[in-house]
């Protein structure tokens, strides 16, 4: 699984011109699955996630997760994080999980996270969507669990 995080003041999700998910400060994540993954890389990467230290404490420094400052989450579908643009110039997703696989994934993603107690907003699996958000810092992080220690 690829994640791509975005710590943000607000960030929201609308569907044909609907919010259908909202929060406040927190992380919007990108989330991608890879044709293998399965419950493991959901747990890895939802762990790592939760306590990354990325937000500022008392001193301005970035050392608090998501779960110190009681921020919320905003999971995105986004099977585009496994765009191979190599070769030629329209990019191939052969990498990318089919929506079978990746939609379960996803839905398991969110509930490791719900079970640390945050709270989770998500997109529409497979809806086309329009994403708004304020990063806050800018902070931007890349994460693939196949690059995470296993347990």
């Amino acid at each position: 699984m690829r994640a791509l995080l975005q710590r943000v003041s607000y960030a929201r999700v609308r569907v044909a011109n609907e919010v259908v998910a909202e929060i406040g400060p927190g992380l919007l994540v990108l989330l991608g699955v890879a044709q293998g993954d399965g419950e493991a890389e959901a747990r890895i990467l939802a762990e790592k996630i939760v306590h990354l230290r990325i937000f500022e404490d008392e001193a301005g420094k970035m050392n608090r997760s998501l779960l110190e400052c009681g921020g919320e989450m905003l999971v995105v579908s986004q099977f585009t994080l496994y765009a191979d643009a190599r070769k030629g110039r329209r990019p191939s997703f052969t990498e990318a999980a089919p929506p079978a696989q990746a939609e379960p994934l996803i839905r398991s993603f969110e509930d490791f996270v719900r079970s640390s107690g945050l709270r989770v907003g998500s997109g529409i699996f497979g809806a086309h969507m329009a994403v708004e958000l304020a990063n806050d810092g800018p902070v931007t992080i890349w994460l693939d669990s196949a690059d995470l220690p296993r347990r």
